[in-house]
């Protein structure tokens, strides 16, 4: 049995990352990419996606993912958007995992060896606003469970053990699209409606 066109997208951050699972190139590993755009994004997105898939190729996609957030407001939304758009006019499957959770599975490395199995904090200090973080779990091997979403913590709230976020987004896009690769064998049943952006920070309560 031939693998599923997969692809996931990254944009919570000011770097871009696609990576794509195709079944056109089976002796190679997942195609990825990152690219600097910025702000810039909101006219590049579709150039860059179609730069590892082209765009005739799309209607062949058999799963989405994208990092949800937290990150940039226009940057996260461009992606969300798009692959949402994409899940419900090509009726598949879309999963959405926060950034933190990405990195989690990187940054549990971090920690001394007999604190990797219990809850740690990822967060980032919002200039102005606070600090937004999220808390997670080691359950096996590699497989992180995000127990809190990131939100913005009370002003005054300390949490621990807790890790500073870092952005790896190539990496955290590979992990991403082998995330959506075990929902897409085991079947898992992923809507692309419940997919929407995180912002800890919006003035009109949480997401």
């Amino acid at each position: 049995m031939s693998r599923p066109l997969l692809m996931a997208l990254h944009s919570s951050s000011e770097t871009f990352g696609v990576a794509v699972q195709d079944p056109l190139l089976p002796q190679e590993g997942p195609r990825v990419a990152v690219f600097e755009d910025g702000r810039a994004l909101s006219n590049t997105l579709i150039g860059r996606v179609a730069a590892l898939l082209p765009q005739e190729r799309w209607s062949d996609l058999e799963g989405l993912a994208v990092a949800t957030g937290p990150g940039g407001f226009t940057g996260t939304r461009l992606s969300v958007v798009m692959a949402r758009t994409l899940a419900q006019q090509l009726n598949c499957r879309l999963i959405g995992v926060s950034s933190y959770a990405l990195m989690a599975a990187r940054l549990v490395e971090q920690l001394p060896p007999e604190q990797r199995r219990s809850p740690f904090w990822i967060q980032r200090e919002l200039p102005r606003r606070g600090w937004v973080a999220g808390c997670y779990l080691r359950v096996d091997g590699s497989s992180i469970e995000e127990i809190r979403a990131p939100h913005l913590l009370p002003s005054g709230l300390r949490v621990e053990p807790v890790l500073a976020a870092e952005e790896d987004v190539a990496a955290d896009v590979e992990r991403l699209l082998a995330l959506l690769g075990q929902a897409h064998s085991l079947g898992t049943a992923a809507p692309w409606q419940s997919v929407l952006p995180l912002y800890p920070t919006s003035p009109v309560g949480p997401v």
